[in-house]
């Protein structure tokens, strides 16, 4: 078995990336206090090819040398906006026709696996903060609850593999079981 090369893993330039048929979701940063983080959950996002990433309340924003430094250039590649207000962001969501849903631990949640996106339908998916999750004020306005299953003594994961898993299982329902890869 041999690694490939750059060249051969035939990534897309940002100009051709930004022209892509986007996986239906906006990743919504609720108030994410890490640097570090926002620059991952950019990268991840360039990874699934979202549609972009609206950061919100207390959430760093591009440029900045922390983001970059995990970003790897997926703030050029990405789409993003800046809202302070989650409410507002959310308000604006659901007049897009987004369905809003909110990756947490909660009465009511669904397990991610239990969880299955409608193909043609357009998703806004919230990940909170790391010390408090989503916020109160966004609990209150969403559509839908999903939860990542976890089985050892920690009571969270990570927000960046969070979002790797939940945007991963999106695109591997949405693209792969509709024959785009």
């Amino acid at each position: 078995m041999r690694k490939l090369s750059m060249d051969e893993l035939g990534r897309p330039s940002v100009d051709e990336f930004k022209q892509l048929d986007k996986l239906p979701v906006t990743v919504v940063l609720d108030s994410v206090r890490s640097l570090h983080n926002v620059g991952s959950v950019f990268r991840t996002s360039d990874g699934f090819a979202v549609e972009r990433i609206l950061l919100c309340g207390i959430t760093g924003t591009p440029p900045h040398r922390d983001i970059e430094k995990t970003a790897l250039g997926a703030t050029q590649s990405v789409a993003w906006q800046y809202k302070k207000n989650i409410e507002e962001a959310i308000i604006n969501l659901k007049q897009e026709g987004k369905k809003i849903i909110a990756i947490e631990q909660a009465e009511g949640s669904t397990m991610l696996h239990r969880f299955t996106p409608v193909l043609g339908e357009s998703y806004a998916l919230i990940f909170g903060n790391e010390v408090n999750g989503v916020s109160e004020e966004a609990m209150k306005l969403i559509d839908y609850c999903v939860e990542i299953p976890q089985f050892g003594t920690k009571h969270s994961f990570n927000v960046v593999i969070s979002a790797g898993i939940v945007l991963w299982d999106f695109y591997r329902k949405l693209k792969l079981k509709s024959g785009d890869s």
